[in-house]
């Protein structure tokens, strides 16, 4: 299919990027987190959202700030 259409036709027609990304976090997920030990599926939700939170705050740290001078 990439022969006749070109990788970055096929990349936005299958969805190619936004499964990347998906792919990416969960990766990052797993290394940060392991396994999920919490028994009750709030418990588990609950858990999911604390581990999410974590590289979203070292993306905060890491990204700078930038203010338009007038």
């Amino acid at each position: 299919m990439t022969r006749y259409l070109g990788r970055t036709i096929w990349k936005k027609w299958s969805g190619y990027h936004l499964r990347s990304l998906a792919e990416t976090t969960m990766h990052r997920f797993k290394i940060l987190c392991g396994k999920v030990k919490a028994r009750t599926f709030e418990s588990q939700v609950t858990e999911l959202k604390m581990g999410a939170a974590i590289p979203n705050q070292f993306a905060m740290i890491g990204t700078s700030v930038t203010v338009r001078i007038p």
